[in-house]
């Protein structure tokens, strides 16, 4: 019986880690897929790793996903933007995990002022 627990405890605990890492790979997978469908046809490698780049942290990449999404028409929503910002991050940029944190913030705070005007 002991050697059945172990064997269970050790298949369980193996579901959740596989788990867990396709769930993560979900969200990052929908960025490099907005990203593949609607920016690389404009945007090679070369933008993100040139010297003039304009995203500079955090804020600033999204910013820029924000605008090239607005000129190319293409309506994306917030999470979308996201989403890509952070395929873009993980792929080149690299920005810190409190960069992104204090961005979200910033976020939830401009969203409820807005809904407060």
């Amino acid at each position: 019986m002991g050697i059945f627990r172990v064997c269970f405890t050790i298949a369980l605990m193996s579901a959740c880690a596989t788990a867990s890492v396709e769930a993560r790979g979900a969200g990052d997978s929908r960025g490099e897929l907005l990203y593949s469908t609607y920016c690389v046809s404009c945007h090679t490698t070369e933008v993100h790793w040139r010297e003039k780049r304009l995203a500079t942290d955090w804020v600033s990449l999204k910013a820029q996903v924000r605008r090239w999404q607005a000129n190319a028409g293409l309506g994306l929503g917030e999470s979308d933007v996201v989403a890509i910002g952070r395929y873009l991050n993980d792929l080149y940029y690299h920005f810190t995990a409190d960069e992104t944190r204090q961005s979200r913030g910033l976020a939830a705070r401009q969203i409820l002022a807005r809904r407060e005007e």
